[in-house]
């Protein structure tokens, strides 16, 4: 949703002609765009959506995401995500959403929002002390809005997703599954001082972080639902590859002050974060028809969460996370 085009993307072309038929076809469907011309553009990313950037004949300009219909197994719910969209419009993080057509099975389609003139923040971004603080901030407000249309536990879906490769035969990570208690010691430990769901994003990875020079804008709800707090900063740190002292800023800009047991349950739920994402990464790596590494991507992530299953602090975080500061 920024204005900036990613390698390979298609130079602005007045539709039909620079675009697919099919998608052509789809984005007639939208009230919006159903008469006139049509200005469309690709935008980088986008590994379970086709994004577009479309301008109309009277130079309205909007993002266009084309839902692909196997996203089942990946645990996306396309009515929840247009639910949860809206619901973050309406707090003011995230841009309003103009309209929705399902085209096809498992409720895909398109969902139509406002363009944003911003750019995408990158990992260098997030190693700013100051936006640290703009990113906690961001999320308190997205925290303090309506509740979202269902729950997101990553626990719940790494099973879930486990289940998928074991099913499908996809590939798994080398010692994957030696982790597995160790995963049961965090949930247990992270149960003794629950802490009380928000509407979360939930793939808060540095692309959906828009920066318009003023204030930030969150984006892509394909995940999002209620879920922990710490559970999102430790995304945001995870998903980032930040040192683990940049997450005591993130912290502290998000609670007032870094508890060692918050500290600890960011942490442990961005170690979550790591090894659950992986095997959504296995599940693409099966799957998809796209040009795209999702084996290497998700085994950069899982070769992190290895490095803290194997490392000195784990013990220390689960003691830490159940202490009353």
């Amino acid at each position: 949703m920024s204005s900036v085009r990613g390698p390979g993307a298609r130079s602005p072309a007045e539709a039909p002609d620079g675009t697919a038929s099919g998608d052509l076809a789809r984005l007639r469907a939208v009230g919006v765009f159903a008469a006139g011309p049509l200005r469309v553009e690709d935008l980088p990313g986008g590994l379970t959506n086709h994004n577009l950037k479309v301008t109309t004949g009277d130079g309205r300009r909007y993002v266009a995401r084309l839902s692909a219909p196997d996203a089942s197994l990946l645990a996306v719910d396309r009515d929840a995500e247009h639910h949860d969209s809206a619901a973050a419009a309406s707090t003011g993080i995230a841009p309003a959403v103009v309209d929705r057509v399902v085209d096809g099975p498992e409720r895909s389609g398109v969902l139509v929002v406002e363009w944003v003139d911003a750019r995408p923040w990158t990992p260098r971004d997030l190693r700013e002390e100051a936006n640290l603080a703009r990113i906690a901030a961001a999320c308190r407000v997205l925290h303090a809005g309506p509740r979202f249309a269902s729950d997101f536990d990553m626990f719940a879906l790494q099973r879930r997703y486990l289940g998928v490769v074991r099913e499908r035969g996809f590939r798994l990570p080398p010692r994957y599954e030696e982790f597995l208690p160790a995963v049961d010691r965090i949930r247990a430990a992270l149960a003794v001082r629950p802490e009380r769901t928000v509407p979360c994003n939930n793939d808060l990875l540095p692309a959906n972080v828009l920066d318009d020079g003023e204030r930030l804008w969150l984006i892509d709800y394909e995940y999002a639902g209620n879920n922990d707090p710490c559970f999102e900063l430790g995304n945001v740190w995870s998903e980032a590859s930040l040192e683990p002292e940049l997450l005591e800023p993130l912290v502290r800009g998000y609670y007032g002050r870094p508890t060692r047991s918050r500290l600890a349950r960011a942490r442990l739920l961005g170690l979550m974060s790591k090894y659950g994402w992986t095997l959504w990464a296995s599940i693409q790596d099966g799957l998809s028809a796209l040009d795209f590494d999702f084996w290497s991507w998700g085994m950069e992530k899982y070769e992190r969460a290895v490095a803290e299953f194997d490392g000195p602090d784990l013990a220390r975080l689960l003691d830490e996370v159940i202490r009353d500061d």
